[in-house]
């Protein structure tokens, strides 16, 4: 049985009133009381929706229910949140979170961000996006398809686009990563790795493979002859890399170039 009261003030201590006639609570029976707004979002919590991750710590769960219920609470008429990136990742060895918020109307970012931030004690890193946008990053962003090939979302994502190549789009995203050439010696290791992961999401889609977090990172490794450690602890050997990165980038650049010279005839 479970009683629903309401707090009264009494003039000493205030009181819960409940019925005479009840079973299950005798006098003199210790009883929690709970406020009954949070027995109903315990009730009507949903389990969050997981996308090619077999298993992650207890933990990590917990902060993503977290902030799940903060922006749930903060966010009106949102079509879905989701948390993707290296948080994922097995392992305790992460300084952000990354938020992918799916809604067509503006948001504080600063604001959520310091909600989550003091609240949990993780650093957010938020992207907001209207479907409409998504739609078409799914159709010609390759990391897109990265992004959400590894993710948990607060609702079901439903998405079967087949991409559609936009060369003068990929030669703008392709430019990004030639800051790993021209300022090598200043980028932090992480910074690296998403410039790296940048090309290669490209290269990827250009030969029509499938784009995850997993191929990507094979990929890197069997390109480069390195591991996904020894770039993000910065420990490359800047000679031997440069020299592959800039034949991988030079090929790539050329049939993207060939490909928007074909689509001009």
């Amino acid at each position: 049985m479970e009683l629903v009261g309401k707090i009264s003030k009494g003039s000493k201590m205030d009181q819960i009133y409940i019925p005479k006639n009840r079973y299950g609570f005798p006098i003199g029976n210790y009883v929690i009381i709970t406020p009954l707004t949070r027995e109903l979002e315990s009730k009507n919590k949903r389990k969050p929706y997981f996308y090619n991750i077999q298993s992650i710590e207890p933990i990590k769960l917990n902060i993503i229910n977290e902030i799940f219920s903060i922006l749930n609470q903060k966010i009106r008429g949102y079509e879905n949140i989701i948390i993707t990136g290296s948080f994922l990742d097995k392992g305790f060895y992460f300084n952000d979170i990354d938020i992918l918020i799916i809604c067509n109307e503006e948001l504080n970012l600063e604001n959520l961000k310091f909600l989550i931030d003091n609240q949990i004690g993780i650093k957010p890193h938020i992207i907001l996006i209207n479907n409409q946008s998504l739609i078409q990053g799914l159709l010609t962003d390759p990391l897109y398809h990265s992004m959400l090939s590894k993710c948990i979302s607060k609702k079901r994502i439903i998405y079967n686009i087949k991409p559609k190549i936009n060369y003068k789009l990929l030669d703008l995203q392709l430019l990004k990563s030639k800051i790993v050439i021209k300022n090598f010696d200043i980028l932090s290791g992480n910074e690296k790795y998403y410039y790296i992961q940048n090309l290669v999401a490209i290269w990827l889609f250009l030969k029509s493979k499938k784009i995850t977090k997993e191929e990507i990172n094979r990929k890197i490794k069997e390109l480069f002859k390195v591991d996904i450690d020894s770039i993000k602890n910065n420990l490359l050997d800047k000679k031997m890399f440069l020299k592959k990165y800039k034949e991988i980038y030079n090929k790539t650049f050329n049939e993207i170039m060939r490909n928007i010279k074909n689509d001009t005839k």
